[in-house]
């Protein structure tokens, strides 16, 4: 038997090798299940190659899934297994955050990986332009910029070109602005006539205008390639990436072997507090990556996610430097430094609010992010993001 499994580890790198591992060690222990795997861009698998696969009744039998919304949609529409009775022992292990992947109490799906995201940032570039210490706010945030502008550095840089990258601004802008009742209260219902969604926008606009990116932002992509976002700070060429946990590994592959020289100079900090903001400056965005069976997929579908969750499995996968694990008894596969102060950052978060594209499924996420890049191509505005949000809500 052949099972297919798509997943969004495409560059050669320690995420790519270390799913190939898990593969051949689940063939050694199901000697008659064979996996075929394709690895595919985030962007493409995510937005084309799934949608039209489920489409088309010919899916892979085992392929990303995000939760939230988007997994909300795959249900509705019939594409996913039910695997809640096969996996009550891995749910009860990972806590949580195998909610994500559930749809009215029933699981589709088990997350690998969760942590919050935050900015990136080059050490070495900090102290050199006199930054003496991390930003807790956005005042200390948009003072870095300035230093490092001062000092010919590129303060920040974004994968526009990507879109979700850049659409994570207004998130964590809507995250301070919001109230954790109203984003709640959003993601369930779909509603937002709250103003803290235009002030996210409206906050989004005024640091756009303090020019903290890199020439050509709205066409740069985020994780493929040296001058790709993650690549720019990879190779010591910006200062910061607003990114998630997964970036350690990425700017690792990036960076080949120039990467032993810069990880030294790696750091991590969480999304600076807005001084007045009503929103909880201890709340994070954040969400994970996870796996979910095809509806027609056979029962040795469910048992290879059931290996993925495994403690074993996730211990490995930690210790691959590329995400942090969901599974209880993985945390000590966590050996970076950096990793283990965005994992305790993680469990210290008051509240984590999902991937806003996630978390309001494809539709309006799509015309959410749209909106967005609009607003860093200078031809949105704040109160056409909320417009169109509200409009694919109705649809």
């Amino acid at each position: 038997m052949t099972l297919t499994w798509w997943h969004n580890a495409s560059d050669e790198g320690p995420g790519k090798r270390f799913w190939q591992k898990v593969a051949d060690d689940f063939n050694k222990l199901h000697p008659t299940v064979t996996i075929q795997i394709e690895a595919i861009e985030t962007n493409q698998l995510q937005r084309t190659r799934i949608p039209a696969a489920l489409l088309s009744n010919d899916p892979p039998d085992i392929f990303q899934a995000w939760g939230g919304g988007e997994i909300i949609e795959q249900v509705k529409a019939d594409y996913l297994k039910d695997i809640t009775d096969q996996t009550k022992t891995e749910v009860a292990n990972i806590g949580s955050s195998a909610a994500i992947w559930q749809v009215e109490g029933r699981q589709y799906g088990l997350p690998f990986r969760m942590g919050i995201e935050g900015f990136w940032y080059n050490k070495k570039l900090f102290a050199d332009a006199g930054i003496t210490a991390p930003p807790k706010t956005l005042d200390e945030l948009k003072q870095a910029v300035a230093k490092l502008k001062a000092a010919n550095v590129i303060p920040i840089s974004v994968g526009a070109g990507d879109k979700w990258p850049a659409a994570h601004y207004w998130y964590n802008f809507a995250l301070r602005a919001c109230s954790i009742d109203t984003l709640k209260k959003a993601s369930l219902e779909l509603k937002f006539d709250d103003p803290c969604f235009v002030k996210a926008g409206t906050d989004l606009k005024d640091f756009i205008g303090i020019q903290p990116f890199q020439p050509n932002f709205i066409a740069t992509v985020s994780q493929q390639g040296a001058g790709s976002s993650a690549g720019l700070v990879a190779t010591g060429k910006a200062a910061m990436e607003l990114m998630g946990d997964w970036n350690f590994g990425t700017m690792e592959t990036l960076a080949g072997d120039g990467w032993a020289a810069m990880k030294p100079n790696i750091g991590w900090f969480p999304f600076p507090a807005i001084t007045g903001a009503p929103g909880d400056p201890k709340a994070a965005l954040g969400g994970g990556d996870g796996f979910a069976c095809a509806k027609q997929a056979p029962p040795e579908c469910v048992e290879f996610l059931k290996y993925i969750a495994s403690p074993e499995v996730q211990k490995g996968y930690a210790a691959t430097g590329v995400g942090l694990p969901v599974a209880k008894g993985a945390e000590s596969g966590v050996s970076e430094p950096v990793l283990a102060s965005i994992l305790k950052a993680t469990t210290e978060a008051s509240y984590v609010q999902l991937w806003l594209d996630t978390a309001y499924g494809s539709t309006v996420g799509n015309a959410m992010n749209d909106g967005i890049i609009a607003i860093f191509a200078g031809t949105g505005t704040p109160q056409k993001v909320v417009d169109d949000m509200k409009s694919a809500a109705k649809k």
